[in-house]
């Protein structure tokens, strides 16, 4: 092998070893975060630091202000009365509500809010067998004779109108017989297995505005 030649293997050799530190401090800084619980974060010991944490959002306590959205979490499984502030900027997925799961990571800062730059929300499935649950249509027929009244009704996800909680309507129940729509009102979690059309079953009553307020919503099954 002659000089010219060693030459070469030693700069394509030192190029590799600068592309592959390169890449390990990227794939590194982007992707490690600690596993802490909810009373880890919130003691205020790990600021600045970048770190996953996993709990139930507090009921009621999300807002959304333009894209970002705010929340508290809690650990089911520890003191329940210790919550985590949480911020996030970016699309939220429908199962979103009050108590589901909410798994994330980022930073948190010197106020002991954490900075989520990723956000997964889970919800166990639930399922509700569909026996004396009325149609939407056949609800809507009945009218305010069954307002806030509690009422079981069976019917699908309309495509396209599944949001998260506190954007409204949480989703749109069709009746699959004849297509009759009606909006349902729900904050609570929702399973990442409900999507456009799902089957549904739900437990609530119905509002002055035809709409209908759920306390539960399950798979039918």
């Amino acid at each position: 092998m002659n000089a010219k030649t060693k030459r070469r293997m030693v700069v394509v050799t030192g190029i590799i070893v600068v592309v592959l530190i390169v890449v390990l401090a990227v794939v590194g800084g982007s992707t490690a975060a600690k596993s802490i619980s909810v009373a880890q974060a919130a003691d205020g010991s790990h600021a600045n630091e970048r770190v996953q944490v996993s709990g139930n959002v507090v009921e009621d306590s999300f807002s959304t202000t333009g894209n970002m959205l705010t929340f508290a979490i809690y650990d089911p499984d520890g003191d329940s009365s210790v919550h985590l502030s949480v911020s996030y900027e970016g699309g939220v997925a429908a199962t979103f509500g009050n108590d589901v799961t909410a798994i994330c990571t980022g930073k948190i800062d010197e106020d002991g809010v954490l900075h989520a730059t990723e956000l997964v929300t889970k919800c166990p499935s639930k399922y509700e067998n569909a026996t004396d649950a009325l149609s939407v249509s056949s609800l809507l027929d009945y009218g305010e004779s069954v307002y806030e009244k509690p009422v079981k009704v069976a019917g699908t996800v309309k495509e396209g109108s599944l949001k998260a909680a506190g954007q409204g309507d949480r989703f749109i129940l069709v009746d699959a017989s004849d297509g009759t729509e009606m909006a349902v009102l729900f904050d609570g979690a929702l399973s990442d297995e409900i999507k456009d059309g799902s089957s549904l079953v739900l437990t609530g009553s119905l509002n002055s505005d035809s709409k209908f307020s759920a306390t539960d919503v399950a798979l039918e099954g």
